[in-house]
């Protein structure tokens, strides 16, 4: 599922960028663009913050 999502965020970034390159970054496409960025980033980070405590737990582990 991290795939897909990582999909849809390089491909909904590129789009904001060039929205904002096109038409300006206070057009309302950029900005409607730059809030679905930030809505996948948001599900990708929940996604992977069991994976961020298990390193960090194996990390605590290694330097004892």
């Amino acid at each position: 599922m991290s795939d897909s999502i990582l999909k849809k965020l390089e491909y909904t970034r590129e789009m904001m960028i060039r929205s904002g390159i096109e038409h300006g970054f206070s057009n309302i496409e950029t900005i409607r663009l730059s809030k679905k960025l930030d809505h996948l980033l948001n599900i990708y980070q929940l996604q992977n913050v069991d994976k961020m405590n298990d390193y960090n737990f194996t990390m605590e582990n290694v330097k004892h």
